[in-house]
């Protein structure tokens, strides 16, 4: 008899859907106090999940929950940052 796999599901801090983990794109903040997308999702430190549009992002952006959800306030240049790595990671 197969098993049945249980899917992990995460919710994106921009639309607030819950959403299978491998869907999502996580955001994670270090150790060291950088943010960055984690492609792996394995990286040490804690972790936001959204989805890969930019919609998301400049939700998140405006109701301030991706700061909320790393416990950090993010300034405007990691916000662009991100929207390039986002676009960077669309286009794969």
């Amino acid at each position: 008899m197969n098993k049945v796999r249980k899917i992990p599901l995460r919710k994106c801090v921009g639309c607030q859907e819950m959403k299978p983990k491998r869907e999502l794109i996580r955001v994670v903040h270090t150790p060291d106090g950088d943010v960055l997308i984690d492609p792996t999702g394995k990286q040490n430190g804690r972790g936001a999940y959204l989805c890969p549009d930019e919609t998301c992002l400049q939700t998140a952006q405006k109701k301030k929950s991706l700061e909320r959800a790393l416990k950090m306030s993010i300034p405007s240049s990691v916000y662009e940052t991100l929207t390039v790595q986002l676009q960077g990671a669309m286009n794969h």
